[in-house]
């Protein structure tokens, strides 16, 4: 996302995960964690080995730990990372509290949307949430994959019937955010 927004997004997120209820004790799963714009928050904050991300390029978290964390609070936090495009791979006995999916989903056709929901409801816990964020259209997207750079938008009712699909319930929030909707 644009660089001025680096560090507003992450507070919006962790603000809106804590008035959520994510607190300290829960296990959380960052989607697409990149540069740890949201794990820089929320690995100081929750309880050693409860922060897990997935992000399909090494470097951007290498850079994130270098760079907004140090290895001495990796070391001491213990976080997991899976080096993949998807969640294929990640140990299904490891049930989330929480899953942050901030600004993936702008990024999908409706071929990857419905493999991820797929994925991610498998690794929620039975009372697990999903929090995600995603462009607000009035058509349908015709775009499959990753749309990156750029994005697609999704009208309300996709994105509702795609997570009920899945299993989810699906519940817009009122929680501010630059350019994309929760």
């Amino acid at each position: 996302g644009p660089p001025q927004n680096y560090d507003l997004i992450s507070a919006m997120s962790f603000g809106l995960l804590t008035a959520l209820g994510l607190r300290q004790h829960h296990s959380l799963l960052d989607i697409g964690c990149g540069s740890l714009r949201n794990g820089r928050l929320l690995i100081p904050y929750l309880n050693r080995e409860r922060y897990g991300g997935i992000e399909p390029n090494r470097w951007l978290v290498e850079e994130g730990i270098a760079r907004e964390l140090g290895a001495s609070l990796i070391e001491i936090k213990g976080p997991r990372f899976h080096f993949a495009a998807s969640a294929e791979g990640l140990d299904l006995d490891d049930h989330f509290d929480f899953a942050l999916a901030q600004s993936i989903f702008s990024h999908t056709g409706r071929d990857l949307l419905e493999h991820w929901l797929h994925s991610i409801i498998r690794l929620l816990k039975p009372s697990g949430a999903l929090i995600a964020t995603y462009f607000l259209g009035d058509s349908e997207p015709s775009e499959t994959g990753w749309i990156y750079p750029g994005g697609v938008r999704f009208p309300e009712a996709t994105m509702a019937a795609c997570a009920r699909q899945q299993g989810f319930r699906f519940r817009p929030l009122d929680w501010r955010h630059p350019s994309q909707r929760w």
